[in-house]
């Protein structure tokens, strides 16, 4: 009994904390529109990140012993911010924070960073990587979408270096480009997780991506991958959301990707059949941001970002419908509460959030909000 009491009173003491941390947020709102002094704050997190080898989680498979290498020996570019997939969007970051920012104080530092670790020799080791047979389905399809994010963020940059960093990334575009032609013809049936191998997320970025390279037979398979999984799926379980680890909802991921899939006439019915009762708030689970009750455990920190990613989804959702909609401002003020609740945990003091948070924060606010 005295231990039961004992887990009680810890579970209370929780609450009480969650609730003060609400009330904090409510004292002291995060401004809707990103500052240069968290571009600030969001670059310094990323320039730790990218340099930081160790501690380090590799997902590559070992096929001999001469394999085991260090991160910097097996992809010099992106060996940083504890996995492959973080460094890539540290690096997204930095570079949309420069374009955004072009007098951020960091921004010397930046491209001194960049400049150290995208160049040809390092980029194409990561594409030799890429190709080895062992690594088929290494950072799939996470990784390979947020590379894409990057090669677009630097293919529309009117900037010397930032051309010559595109045109080195481009041997590993071609070999991630070719693993989506490869790959998802292949895959029956799409991965619904709020984790790194959700299918919507692998398909958003990359459609984004083709249509921007003018890659139309990529863009028509990524069109037609999406409505083969998604467009006869109704009244999706959302309320069951979230898993105890996610960073993404499901739903919402996949309702994003719709909106770029569908046309405006398609898209408002496809997203009425499903979410039935979204014009009700329903379901609730979903709109109010997911509780974190410890930013140290590298797992439940995740929901941390998925409260940064479900406010890019919901902004993106609510801009995709009319003003009259019934949904739409719902939408917004959930937005709203989950970037609240969200980016005033990116920097946390601990490096199972910090390596990674800025960069959902950077999207979220480079999502526009709607009018």
């Amino acid at each position: 009994m005295l231990r039961l009491a004992g887990w009680i009173l810890i579970y209370l003491l929780g609450l009480q904390s969650v609730a003060n941390a609400d009330e904090k947020l409510l004292k002291n709102p995060q401004p809707l529109k990103m500052t240069q002094a968290q571009g600030s704050a969001f670059a310094r997190l990323a320039l730790k990140g990218i340099a930081t080898e160790f501690p380090n989680k590799p997902g590559n498979v070992l096929a001999g012993p001469k394999d085991v290498l260090s991160p910097r020996q097996l992809y010099p570019a992106f060996y940083g911010c504890f996995d492959w997939h973080s460094a890539v969007h540290g690096h997204w970051m930095l570079v949309r924070l420069l374009k955004q920012f072009p007098q951020l104080p960091e921004a010397g530092e930046i491209r001194a960073a960049l400049a150290a670790n995208l160049t040809a020799k390092n980029l194409l080791a990561e594409a030799a990587f890429f190709k080895r047979p062992d690594s088929k389905s290494f950072e799939r399809p996470y990784g390979w979408s947020w590379l894409l994010k990057l090669a677009m963020e630097l293919g529309d940059w009117d900037d010397a270096q930032g051309k010559q960093w595109r045109a080195n990334l481009n041997p590993l575009v071609e070999v991630i480009t070719a693993r989506y032609v490869e790959f998802f013809p292949k895959q029956t049936y799409p991965i619904r997780s709020g984790v790194h191998s959700n299918t919507a997320f692998g398909l958003t970025f990359a459609l984004d991506f083709a249509r921007q390279e003018k890659q139309q037979k990529l863009e028509q398979l990524l069109v037609e991958t999406a409505r083969r999984y998604y467009l006869k799926d109704r009244d999706i379980p959302a309320k069951w959301e979230p898993d105890g680890a996610d960073f993404f909802s499901p739903s919402l991921m996949e309702a994003d990707l719709m909106r770029k899939v569908l046309s405006s006439k398609e898209y408002p019915s496809w997203l009425e059949n499903f979410y039935p009762k979204l014009a009700q708030g329903e379901p609730a689970a979903l709109m109010q941001p997911a509780t974190v009750t410890d930013r140290g455990d590298p797992q439940i920190v995740h929901l941390d970002g998925l409260n940064l990613s479900r406010a890019w989804c919901m902004r993106n959702l609510a801009r995709a419908l009319t003003k009259e909609h019934p949904a739409r401002q719902g939408l917004i003020q959930a937005a709203e509460r989950h970037l609240q609740a969200g980016v005033a945990h990116v920097s946390s003091g601990d490096y199972a959030g910090e390596h990674w948070l800025a960069s959902f924060a950077v999207l979220m606010y480079s999502t526009p909000a709607p009018e």
